[in-house]
């Protein structure tokens, strides 16, 4: 097994970065204006071209990278506010490099985009916030999930939420960290929240005393006809040992089955994500194959050390289901070790390697693999169809209800062949 730094199923909206982190990740959105074309422009009036210096660039990558410094050069004397930030700049220049890349998933994060990353994926950290995690490759700030006793749940924040403003703040144009920032504070001090709700017309307020908060990975209860139920938030360092406590403190109350729900759950850590595959496989079954650009075909086995490999069980996921999650969901539908329940999983079939930048300059995440369920089936932009589509509508979620783990309890009480 690579080491876990090396060699990463990553969260899967990193192209924006992070699908779901500690609540306080915001996304840039840009405001469209109209481009009036003049009637006549006077030649003399256009910039001269400048002569940029390449004193640094490689002599075999100077015509290469002669538009980029031209651009540089044109951008620092022409720019209308100046001075130009070019550390900003640099960082467009990079993520417009790794977005120019088609396969699979490949993208860059700031250092602070880099840390707050570093943080979700390692569970057990505390900050003071609402106790959510977000989407940030819609327009708006997404509310995806709320921890259990947060703030933000108890405020009644719902999954698809829009946060539009921040204390009366527009958050049209914010960028991620500034938005992270004015959502994050003290403890015990409040921030309102503009939210649209989907199906709602009108936006509405909500305020929110921020709380100290230790981001779990894992949460886990018995539910009625005696189903247990674990959900997992992501595959972060620990998922493994903290999955593997909650089984055991579970499994001690005689269950007739278990539910492990994925939903909104981005992924991990690769080798998590076997481990935690192999709480419900016995020892030397395929997880997942990494297929390389060259062909090269590499099996990652069940580790053996599972104490719920007979319980009867169904996984549940949605559209945010991702990564490391297709890979344990996978796994147990091809061995018809669980059913699916819910809707057509993300689709992240391919893996990154994150590579650290110097100087502190944040990341970037490059596909080196695509990887393949174990019976060969890749589902790349395709995701994984469940055995049982079940939906969850707004009016569901507002009602309290859930259908998708309705129905996953079902399946349990009543077996289908």
């Amino acid at each position: 097994m690579q080491n876990k730094t090396l060699r990463s199923v990553l969260v899967v909206f990193v192209s924006v970065v992070l699908v779901v982190c500690l609540f306080g990740s915001g996304f840039v959105v840009g405001n469209f204006v109209p481009v009036l074309k003049p009637a006549s422009v006077s030649t003399s009036t256009l910039p001269a071209t400048p002569t940029a210096d390449q004193s640094g660039t490689p002599a075999d990558l100077q015509t290469l990278f002669a538009p980029f410094w031209q651009a540089w050069t044109l951008v620092h004397q022409n720019y209308v506010d100046q001075p130009v930030d070019d550390t900003k700049l640099l960082q467009g220049a990079i993520k417009g490099m790794m977005s120019s890349l088609t396969t699979g998933l490949n993208y860059y994060e700031t250092p602070e985009e880099y840390q707050a990353a570093q943080e979700a994926l390692n569970g057990g950290k505390e900050y003071t916030g609402i106790g959510a995690w977000v989407d940030t490759s819609k327009d708006y700030l997404t509310i995806m999930n709320t921890m259990y006793g947060s703030p933000a749940k108890s405020a009644g924040l719902l999954p698809g939420d829009q946060i539009v403003a921040i204390d009366g703040k527009d958050m049209t144009g914010i960028t991620p960290e500034v938005a992270r920032t004015q959502v994050l504070g003290p403890e015990g001090t409040k921030v309102t929240l503009t939210i649209k709700r989907p199906g709602q017309e009108k936006t509405f307020d909500v305020t929110i005393t921020r709380a100290t908060i230790t981001p779990p990975l894992v949460f886990y209860k018995m539910l009625d006809n005696n189903i247990a139920y674990v959900e997992l938030y992501t595959f972060g360092d620990t998922a493994d040992q903290d999955l593997h406590n909650a089984l055991q403190e579970l499994l001690a109350q005689n269950p007739k089955g278990l539910i492990l729900d994925l939903r909104y759950n981005p992924g991990g850590y690769l080798d998590q994500g076997v481990a935690v595959a192999s709480e419900f496989l016995p020892q030397g079954k395929n997880v997942v194959s990494e297929k390389s650009g060259d062909g090269t075909l590499t099996p990652y086995e069940s580790l053996g050390n599972g104490i719920a490999t007979d319980i009867p069980m169904v996984v549940l996921v949605n559209e945010y289901s991702a990564s490391a999650s297709e890979i344990v969901a996978g796994a147990l539908q091809d061995y018809g070790r669980a059913k699916l329940v819910g809707v057509t999983s993300y689709g992240k079939g391919s893996v990154q390697i994150p590579v650290p930048l110097d100087n502190n300059q944040g990341m970037v995440g490059i596909t080196i693999a695509k990887w393949l369920t174990p019976n060969g089936q890749t589902i790349d932009h395709i995701g994984l169809t469940p055995d049982v589509v079940v939906t969850t509508t707004q009016d569901d979620l507002k009602a309290g209800k859930d259908p998708q783990q309705d129905a996953a309890v079902q399946l349990l009480l009543n077996p289908q062949p």
